[in-house]
Order: C-alpha cells, then sequence, then structure tokens
C-alpha cells in the first residue's frame, strides 16, 4: 500500500484488532524499538496507515516502517520492517 492510497493515518490503538490476529493478544502496550533512529515507545504510540488489507505501522520520530500487518486469502502475515525489538514495558 503506498501512503497515499491509506484511507486514514492513525495511532498503534486503531491497528490493535489486526495485530490480535497475528499475536493472539493485545500487544499495543509492547515497547517497540526503532532499528532506523532507536526511539522507544508502546505500539500504541506509532503512524499507522490503515486500510482493508494492511497496516504499516511507523515509527513516530523517523517515520520508517517498522512493520507491515497484511491480510490476505492465505491469512495473516506480519513483515518486518525496522522493528529491532518488541518487549513488554
Amino acid at each position: 500500500m503506498r501512503a497515499e492510497n491509506a484511507t486514514s493515518v492513525v495511532d498503534g490503538n486503531a491497528a490493535a484488532g489486526m495485530l490480535w490476529d497475528v499475536f493472539g493478544a493485545d500487544v499495543t502496550a509492547l515497547i517497540g524499538v526503532c532499528g532506523g533512529c532507536g526511539a522507544a515507545a508502546p505500539v500504541a504510540e506509532t503512524v499507522v496507515e490503515l486500510d482493508d488489507v494492511a497496516a504499516i505501522v511507523r515509527c513516530r520520530s523517523c517515520t520508517h516502517t517498522l512493520f507491515t500487518v497484511l491480510h490476505g486469502p492465505d491469512g495473516v502475515r506480519l513483515v518486518v520492517g525496522t522493528l529491532r525489538e518488541l518487549a513488554r514495558p
């Protein structure tokens, strides 16, 4: 998905349902560390470009893509980008 095709740009809380499909739990409180700039923040505070089939989760500090969640005919996939670490606070 290209940014101009996103139906909305929201925070990480809006991707909670798609992330539940991957992890089987609410991961919005987990702390993600960006491999691009080193910023650490809860997934809930990320910037998410969202449409019906994808959620592109970006670092709020540098806008690098941390990871992408894709819904397709074969199920749900998580494609890791610059996410260096994901940890419980």
